[in-house]
């Protein structure tokens, strides 16, 4: 088959995606190619719906319907009352961490992490994290960046903006691996990382 500029242009894009390169990017067009009618009319609605419809939250950074206020019991719309916040780095790292019904309480994504050399703090929801934890009186913070250079320079920069409210703050502690992310965590780490998590800062006065 001759590839032309939309092919290639395909391939490109899909080629960006987490855990894919250009030849897996390649196999991946090839598939969609051969199944237009099972595929790639379904998969283009999809894709305008997602476009169209979601959007994230300003706020506490989750996923939600465009048309609507945050639902999902997390930040504007809140059904049940929690005094724990869970900071993450993104919404894949939420999923994983719901999905193991180890916390009960509210989760904020950050949307990413701060990089080594300081760029990007102002892209990250840690403004909005401070006026939650004022508005829903949280008494503990969650840190559950990942374990890595940029999530352990973003943990200490919100401790650091966290430095004169009175609330707890938390850190992951035994299973997280150095260098692990928080979504290829099994359960079984997740639960450990969570319940033996350690205090790093507690302001008493």
């Amino acid at each position: 088959m001759q590839k032309t500029n939309e092919i290639d242009e395909l391939i490109k894009i899909i080629s960006k995606l987490p855990g894919l390169g250009p030849k897996s990017a390649k196999r991946i067009v090839l598939k969609l190619i051969n199944n237009k009618d099972e595929l790639v009319k379904p998969m283009a609605k999809a894709l305008a719906d997602v476009y169209k419809n979601i959007s994230r939250c300003k706020i506490c950074g989750i996923l939600k319907p465009s048309s609507v206020e945050c639902s999902f019991s997390n930040c504007q719309i809140v059904e049940k009352k929690y005094d724990k916040i869970c900071a993450v780095e993104n919404i894949s790292d939420q999923w994983s961490i719901e999905s193991s019904s180890i916390f009960k309480g509210y989760f904020h994504i950050l949307g990413g992490t701060i990089s080594s050399v300081g760029s990007k703090k102002d892209d990250l929801l840690i403004n909005s994290l401070v006026e939650r934890i004022k508005k829903d009186k949280i008494e503990e913070v969650i840190l559950a960046t990942s374990a890595t250079v940029e999530g352990q320079t973003t943990a200490y920069y919100i401790q650091d903006s966290l430095k004169n409210l009175k609330v707890k703050i938390s850190k992951l502690a035994q299973g997280l691996p150095v260098g692990g992310e928080i979504e290829s965590l099994d359960d079984g780490t997740l639960y450990s990382a969570f319940k033996f998590r350690s205090d790093v800062k507690t302001n008493s006065d």
